[in-house]
C-alpha cells in the first residue's frame, strides 16, 4: 500500500530549523522547563542567537560538515540548542541515552568516532570520567551545567562565548549551514536491539525531514498546541514528533522533569498533545481501574457502568453509525461522573496522545476514547525515521497502528514481514555494510522484522516481531507481545515474559509490582525479610496467578501460561533485561532465569501436564 506524497515543506532540518526562528522569531515561547520549583521560558530570538553561538563555537573547536557530536543528556533545552547548533554546523550529532552505563557509552563514542560530547550533570560527566582515558577520538566535553567546568571540561556558556567572538569572521554563516543537502547525515542513533552489539543507525536531513512533513500533515498540530515533552530526545520517536514536527509548527515545548513527575507536569503544563509509550496509558488505566475497585460499591458500580457505556459509544461513533439518544444521554452521565475527572487528571486541554514504541491494548484505547482522550496509535521503527504508519483523527481503528503516512509504501511479504520503502528509509547501519544489506532489500524494502498484516482499510496490525514467535512442541505459533501487554494492565505485574519456544506448553516470567505487592501482603498479614522470601509463599504465588489469568481469559487454550514463574526484582536497564526504550530483551531473561526455568518445567512435567 502507497500513501500520498508528503507535499512541500522543509526538505533539511536545517532549512526546518531556520523556517521555524523566521516565522515565530514574534512569539516570547519557544521552550519551557522547570528550574529550581519555576517554569522558565526560552524564546525564538533567544533560542536562535545561542545556537548561532554554539554553533560557531564548535566550528572554533575545529568541528567541520560530516564530523560527529554526540550528546549525553536528559530532556532539557540545551539538548535542542546543542542538537540545531549541530545541525548548523552540517555535523552529525550522536544521542546517547542518559541511563546507560559508562562501557556502554564508550562504545557508541568510540564507534561513531565523535569528536566532542555535550554532557549534562555531574552524574553524566562522573560516567565520562570513568572511560575519559580510553576514549580515542573524543577531544572536547562541553557541560550544560556551568558549575563542572573544569579539568578538561568546558561550560557551554563558555563555548558560546567561543562563538560570539568569532562570528564576524563567519559573515554567511546562515548560507554555510542551508548549504546542506536532504542526502547529508542528520544524526546517528544507536539501537540497542533485543539482542547483540549496538548498530548505529544512519538518518540523513531528507529521511527524517521527510516524516516530519508527512506526521505534520496526519496529526495537525499548529502554533495554538502546547506538548509535554516526556520520552527520551535520545530516541527518533520523541525527537521527530515531540521535538521537529513541534517546533516546525510553533508548539510550544514543555520538558517534563522527569518520567517520575510526569503527573505533575501534566496538571501544571496542561498541554494539548502528549507522545508517549503504551506504558503511560496503562498506569493510568491501571489507577482508574484500582480506585473504582477499591472504592465505595456505588463508586465501583458508577465506573463499570461508565466504562460500557463508552466501550458502545466509542464503537457506534467509530464505525459511524447514528447514536441512539438513550446512549447520548447515558454517555453525558458517564462523562459527567467518571470521564472528565480524568481528563482533569492530565490537565484539562488535552486533544490527543500519541502512542508508539510497544502494541497499546484496545481495550485501553477505547477507554480513553469514550473518555475524549484520543490515542493515535502509531508504528514504526529508528531505521524509518520512524514513523511508517500512524492512526489519526479521522481515521482511527483500534487494535490496529493506522494507515501509512504520506509518502511511504508498505508490503507484507509472503511470510507475513512487514516491508517499507521510501524516503523515510534510513541510509544504513554506521560501518556495518552487511548488517544494512540484510536489513534493505536490492528493490529498497526495509525489512522490519515485525509480522502484521492488511486490512481491508489500509489500516495495519501488527501480531508480533518475526523473531520472537513462540513454536511449541506441538506446532501452535503463539505472538507473545499481546500477551505481555494484558499481563502488564494488572497492578500487580510490572512487567512479563512469555517464554515457550520448542516446548510443550507456554510459562509466564513474572516480574510483580512490588510495592502493590507489599500493600497486599502486609494487609494479607504476611511477614517476610526479603522479595524472594515474599514470593516464595504459596498466598502469592495464588494471588499473581490468579491475577494474571483474570486478563488472559479470551486467549486461545494453547496460547495461557500453564506455569508463572515470579521473580525477585523487577527487569532493568542496567542488567541488561531491558532496551532503553523498556524493551524487554527477551533473550537475556531467558537466559538470566534459565534454571528456574527448567526447573518450572520439569516439576510440571513430573506433574503430569499436558500439551498445551
Amino acid at each position: 500500500m502507497t500513501a500520498p506524497n508528503p507535499g512541500v515543506g522543509p526538505t533539511t532540518l536545517t532549512q526546518l530549523y531556520f523556517d521555524a526562528v523566521e516565522r515565530f522569531a514574534a512569539r516570547p515561547v519557544a521552550l519551557r522547563a522547570k528550574r529550581k520549583g519555576a517554569w522558565t521560558d526560552l524564546g525564538y530570538d533567544q533560542l536562535a542567537d545561542r545556537v548561532k553561538a554554539i554553533s560557531l563555537g564548535l566550528r572554533s573547536l575545529g568541528i567541520r560538515p560530516g564530523d560527529r557530536v554526540a550528546i549525553l543528556s536528559e530532556n532539557r533545552p540545551e539538548w535542542a540548542l546543542a542538537d540545531y547548533a549541530c545541525l548548523a554546523a552540517r555535523a552529525a550529532d550522536v544521542p546517547i541515552y542518559p541511563t546507560l552505563t559508562p562501557k556502554q557509552i564508550r562504545y557508541l563514542l568510540d564507534d561513531s568516532g565523535a569528536r566532542v560530547v555535550f554532557v549534562s550533570t555531574a552524574a553524566q560527566l562522573a560516567k565520562l570520567a570513568e572511560i575519559r582515558s580510553e576514549l580515542t577520538g573524543v577531544e572536547q566535553i562541553v557541560a550544560f551545567d556551568a558549575e563542572l567546568a573544569g579539568d578538561g571540561v568546558m561550560a557551554l556558556s563558555a563555548l558560546e562565548d567561543r562563538g560570539r567572538a568569532v562570528a564576524g569572521q563567519h559573515p554567511d554563516w546562515r548560507k554555510d549551514a542551508l548549504a546542506v543537502t536532504p542526502d547529508d547525515l542528520a544524526t546517528i542513533i544507536y539501537t540497542s536491539g533485543t539482542t547483540g552489539e549496538p548498530k548505529g543507525v544512519m538518518l540523513t536531513h531528507g529521511n527524517i525531514a521527510s516524516n516530519v512533513r508527512a506526521g505534520c500533515a496526519v496529526l495537525g498540530v499548529s502554533g495554538s498546541d502546547s506538548c509535554l515533552s516526556l520520552l527520551p530526545l535520545s530516541h527518533i520517536f520523541e525527537r521527530m514528533v515531540g521535538h521537529y514536527s513541534m517546533f516546525h509548527q510553533g508548539v510550544v515545548i514543555n520538558y517534563a522533569e522527569s518520567i517520575d513527575t510526569v503527573p505533575r507536569d501534566l496538571a501544571e503544563v496542561r498541554p494539548t498533545v502528549v507522545a508517549a509509550v503504551p506504558r503511560l496509558y496503562e498506569k493510568i488505566y491501571a489507577k482508574a481501574v484500582e480506585s473504582a475497585v477499591h472504592g465505595s460499591p456505588i463508586t465501583r458500580t458508577v465506573f463499570f457502568w461508565a466504562k460500557g457505556v463508552g466501550d458502545r459509544w466509542a464503537d457506534l461513533t467509530l464505525a459511524g453509525k447514528s447514536i441512539p439518544l438513550g446512549l447520548t444521554l447515558e454517555r453525558a452521565v458517564a462523562d459527567r461522573l467518571v470521564f472528565s475527572k480524568l481528563r482533569r487528571r492530565v490537565g484539562g486541554r488535552l486533544r490527543y496522545f500519541i502512542s508508539g514504541g510497544a502494541p497499546l491494548s484496545a481495550e485501553i484505547a477505547r477507554f480513553f476514547y469514550a473518555a475524549g482522550l484520543p490515542i493515535l496509535e502509531g508504528y514504526g521503527l529508528t531505521e524509518t525515521s520512524p514513523v511508517i504508519t500512524v492512526n489519526s483523527l479521522d481515521h482511527l481503528r483500534f487494535g490496529t497502528v493506522g494507515r501509512p503516512v504520506p509518502g511511504v509504501e508498505v508490503m507484507i511479504a509472503a511470510d507475513g514481514e512487514i516491508l517499507t520503502r521510501g524516503p523515510h528509509v534510513m541510509r544504513g547501519y554506521f560501518n556495518k555494510p552487511a548488517e544494512t544489506a540484510e536489513a534493505i532489500d536490492p528493490d529498497g524494502w526495509f525489512h522490519t522484522g515485525d509480522i502484521g498484516e492488511l486490512d481491508a482499510d489500509g489500516f495495519l496490525k501488527i501480531t508480533d516481531r518475526k523473531k520472537d514467535l513462540i513454536a511449541t512442541a506441538g506446532g501452535k505459533k503463539i505472538a507473545p507481545q499481546p500477551i505481555e501487554g494484558m499481563l502488564r494492565q494488572n497492578k500487580f505485574i510490572a512487567n512479563a515474559v512469555l517464554l515457550g519456544d520448542r516446548r510443550k506448553f507456554p510459562i509466564a516470567l513474572i516480574a510483580p509490582n512490588f510495592p502493590e505487592l507489599e500493600a497486599w501482603a502486609k494487609g494479607a498479614g504476611l511477614s517476610w525479610n526479603t522479595r524472594q522470601a515474599l514470593i516464595d509463599q504459596e498466598p502469592v504465588r495464588a494471588l499473581i496467578e490468579s491475577e494474571a489469568k483474570k486478563h488472559l481469559r479470551d486467549l486461545a487454550r494453547f496460547e495461557v501460561p500453564k506455569r508463572f514463574l515470579l521473580v525477585a526484582r523487577e527487569f532493568s536497564i542496567e542488567s541488561g533485561e531491558l532496551t532503553p526504550k523498556l524493551s524487554v530483551k527477551r533473550r537475556v531473561v531467558e537466559a538470566h532465569y534459565r534454571e528456574q526455568i527448567e526447573a518450572l518445567y520439569q516439576e510440571a512435567e513430573a506433574n503430569g501436564q499436558p500439551d498445551a
